[in-house]
């Protein structure tokens, strides 16, 4: 099937982090850096997957960032706050299990005019823990600034 990865692909060991805006979210996943680029595994995008019972609820609730309905590409972020304004526009993929303080701390990290960190931030290890209402958590535990 297109855009699965054969077996002898493995996931990046590094997430840079492309934007930082207090109270609001951080964003990762673009492997050009820039905040702009990034393809899904499914080719260039793929399609929105709103659950009507998932919500932007708080800090910590995973999302795919997007430029408009059915762009999602690799580009992900996870909330520092309640953000209901995003709800059934952004894909919520997970929520933050353990690990919360560090994203907070993200949160936190100043950054340029243009919400980039103005040091690097990369997230080393994350994995699924697993499912509990509807939500995939993930387990967010170092990062480097």
């Amino acid at each position: 099937m297109s855009g699965i990865p054969d077996d002898t692909w493995r996931p990046p060991q590094v997430v840079l982090e492309t934007s930082i805006i207090p109270d609001f979210m951080i964003q990762g996943g673009d492997p050009t850096g820039t905040g702009r680029g990034g393809a899904s595994i499914y080719g260039q995008t793929f399609q929105d997957e709103i659950h009507p019972g998932l919500y932007h609820t708080g800090a910590g609730v995973l999302s795919m960032a997007n430029s408009g309905p059915n762009t999602n590409g690799s580009q992900f972020f996870i909330t520092l706050g309640p953000t209901q304004w995003l709800d059934g526009k952004h894909t919520i993929f997970g929520r933050v299990h353990s690990g919360l303080t560090v994203v907070k701390r993200i949160g936190q990290v100043a950054t340029d005019a243009e919400d980039r960190p103005q040091e690097d931030v990369k997230i080393t290890k994350a994995y699924i823990q697993g499912e509990r209402d509807g939500f995939r958590g993930a387990l967010i535990e170092q990062y480097f600034a």
